[in-house]
């Protein structure tokens, strides 16, 4: 069973995504901020992919980001941005930092999986 890492501060949000992955067979851990995901990650077992929201308090996505390409165990996790923010400069800055792909919201839950699904093969 592949393992999904969601971090989002919008619980909404964190518990439609979560239902919608459980719902693929997907096993399913969240974060609520950058700060908590930061925590977990130092303990958790590394999933096969994660889902990163960019505005969050504490820290945000591309701070968490960056945390995440920096240590060597999630240095090659794919990591999907899922965010608001639709500017040019945002969606550059993420790929540039190792993001693996950039998914505005709101999102369309099959595009979002099938996403999901490439970077998992």
């Amino acid at each position: 069973m592949k393992s999904i890492f969601i971090v989002d501060d919008d619980e909404d949000i964190r518990l439609i995504i979560q239902y919608m992955l459980e719902r693929e067979g997907y096993q399913v851990t969240s974060a609520k901020d950058g700060k908590h995901a930061q925590e977990l990650m130092s303990s958790m077992e590394k999933p096969d992919l994660a889902l990163f929201d960019v505005m969050m308090p504490y820290m945000d996505g591309f701070e968490l980001l960056g945390y995440a390409r920096n240590e060597s165990e999630w240095d090659d996790t794919p990591i999907i941005m899922l965010t608001a923010k639709s500017q040019e400069s945002d969606i550059v800055r993420a790929l540039d930092n190792g993001a693996s792909d950039y998914v505005v919201k709101p999102f369309k839950p099959n595009e979002l999986l099938a996403r999901i699904r490439r970077q998992l093969h």
